[in-house]
């Protein structure tokens, strides 16, 4: 048993609010509350090494992936700084020509010649919606295969060494394949099977699906350990074999600091359906939580490959890409439901989360389930209509609150225009309907940071000062509730995670500063001291 004494403890129990003393055993929280508490309990000293810290729950970051650890084996190229599981600051690059010249410095230190160049990070919509097609990337070299994935993930600009290297020419016939004038591939790839023949000849770099891979695993480790985070989901998974016997050999290693929730993917892996998710479960461990089913709906925002309603994007791009068609939603929905497992969708734009929302009643009404907790994830768009409804079908909504700052500008001025862009995700509506929600990152995408995501929603102010819909700001506590407690809820894992309160694991972030008491912009750079996790303290670089 280890008692350990804090100089305020924030335990998201309303029941306890705060306290000053927490009791761990067998990493399990056994007594909050003040020291004469835990006499009860125990006779033993208390544990001073936290005395001066602020111990708020475990940060749970319920949307990102473990790609964030895979990317960094590749070359950042993104817009704003990005610090790496080292601890490292990449500044980020504010024009094509600095992007072009970190990759042509990045490919004069590669030894072997025909090993491909990878990065990833670019969004031409920071540059007046200018592409790096192949030509500008044969600039660098026309023998090494060459490839950017952006930043949302959803495209990808490759040479056209790279793409003869993928078998991709002016004969492909596969949607999201961009043709110039001339009929010829230009390099730019949109949504997955356009990128596919590319990832089918790089292999392992720049997947979204990184448990293969040790090091990734690590990786995203240490970055996640590094904000504050004890338990982090894995939201696009194959659970393949290799994959699951890392992820169990890895948490399983008292050094490795979080808990992992991989979610199965089936549009990339169908084999095995339902069963192949309810056979993982069986293997569930206190670190690794099976269990969760993910689809992706539509695409991205920014890249104008989501879905939108009426009046559509607001500079006139055609409208984006269905990514599951419509008319098969329920079918694809149904085996996963029926079975009992949670589904987290992807939609970003309105007109998915529409149709969404549609196959959903259609399956409560053909296969009722009582707290099913399906939960829309992004949900960028979503009006207070749509809102209401997802609370009337009993859903959870996982809003991408980071958008606000990186992109809001670009929603406003160039995607959405300022009414649609003013209402984006609209945490505040969940909350007044009584809707459960949690917030998060989407990591890669944007940098994994529960505390600064807190504080977008909290803010709503972009990177050019410019604020969205001060109408809709979050109070603190609740952006603060919504990546423990409300993050927790959205994955069925409340009663394991999300307040510090007796029964649940012992995972605490630990903090020099009391993050209601701050002033709100500190609340985005707040310094995480270290995180405790199963009553294991673990302490975060200085």
């Amino acid at each position: 048993m280890r008692v350990f004494a804090a100089r305020k403890i924030l335990t998201m129990n309303p029941a306890q609010p705060v306290a000053t003393h927490v009791a761990v055993c067998d990493g399990k929280i056994l007594a909050v509350g003040g020291l004469d508490d835990m006499r009860r309990w125990t006779d033993a000293a208390p544990d001073d090494t936290l005395r001066d810290k602020v111990l708020m729950p475990g940060l749970v970051e319920g949307h990102c992936h473990l790609m964030e650890g895979a990317m960094w084996d590749a070359v950042y190229v993104g817009y704003y700084d990005r610090r790496g599981p080292d601890g490292y600051l990449w500044e980020g690059l504010k024009t094509p020509a600095a992007v072009i010249d970190r990759l042509r410095e990045a490919e004069r230190k590669l030894t072997d010649s025909h090993k491909p160049l990878l990065s990833w990070g670019y969004d031409p919509i920071f540059f007046e919606d200018t592409p790096l097609v192949a030509r500008d990337l044969d600039t660098i070299s026309i023998t090494r295969p060459i490839a950017i994935l952006h930043a949302s993930v959803h495209l990808m600009n490759v040479n056209t060494a790279m793409l003869e290297l993928a078998g991709i020419d002016g004969d492909t016939d596969v949607e999201g394949v961009v043709m110039g004038a001339d009929g010829e591939p230009t390099g730019e790839l949109q949504e997955f099977a356009a990128m596919f023949p590319v990832y089918r000849v790089i292999g392992e770099g720049l997947s979204i699906a990184a448990s293969e891979s040790p090091r990734a695993i690590w990786n995203f480790g240490r970055v996640a350990q590094l904000a504050g985070v004890t338990t982090a989901t894995d939201l696009v998974n194959d659970l393949t074999e290799t994959g699951n016997a890392n992820l169990h050999e890895i948490t399983a290693d008292p050094a490795y600091p979080i808990r992992i929730v991989p979610a199965f993917a089936p549009q990339r892996c169908p084999e095995g359906g339902p069963q192949r998710v309810l056979n993982a479960r069986e293997g569930n461990t206190d670190k690794l939580h099976y269990g969760p089913v993910k689809f992706i709906v539509d695409g991205s925002i920014q890249g104008f490959t989501a879905r939108v309603r009426w009046p559509g994007y607001f500079n006139g791009k055609p409208n984006g890409l269905w990514l599951i068609p419509p008319s098969q939603l329920v079918d694809t929905f149904m085996p996963f439901h029926a079975a009992g497992l949670q589904l987290h969708i992807h939609t970003n734009g309105d007109e998915a989360t529409d149709v969404v929302l549609d196959a959903i009643e259609t399956l409560l009404a053909r296969h009722p389930r009582v707290d099913h907790r399906h939960t829309l994830q992004h949900c960028q768009m979503a009006d207070v209509a749509q809102l209401t409804r997802a609370q009337r079908l009993g859903m959870c909504v996982n809003f991408f609150a980071n958008h606000v700052y990186y992109w809001g500008d670009a929603h406003y001025q160039q995607t959405m225009g300022p009414d649609r862009a003013n209402r984006m995700d609209a945490a505040e509506i969940a909350r007044q309907l009584g809707l459960p929600f949690a917030l998060h990152s989407d990591a890669p995408i944007t940098q994994l940071n529960p505390l600064f995501t807190a504080w977008c929603a909290a803010k709503r102010e972009t990177s050019s000062g410019r604020i969205l819909g001060e109408s809709l700001r979050l109070p603190v506590a609740d952006a603060l509730r919504a990546v423990t407690l409300g993050a927790a809820f959205s994955l069925g894992m409340d009663h394991l995670i999300g307040s510090i309160e007796v029964g649940k694991y012992a995972d605490f972030a630990v903090l020099d500063a009391d993050p209601y008491e701050v002033p709100l912009d500190d609340l985005r750079q707040m310094p995480v001291w270290g995180t405790v996790l199963g009553g294991e303290v673990f302490r975060s670089p200085a």
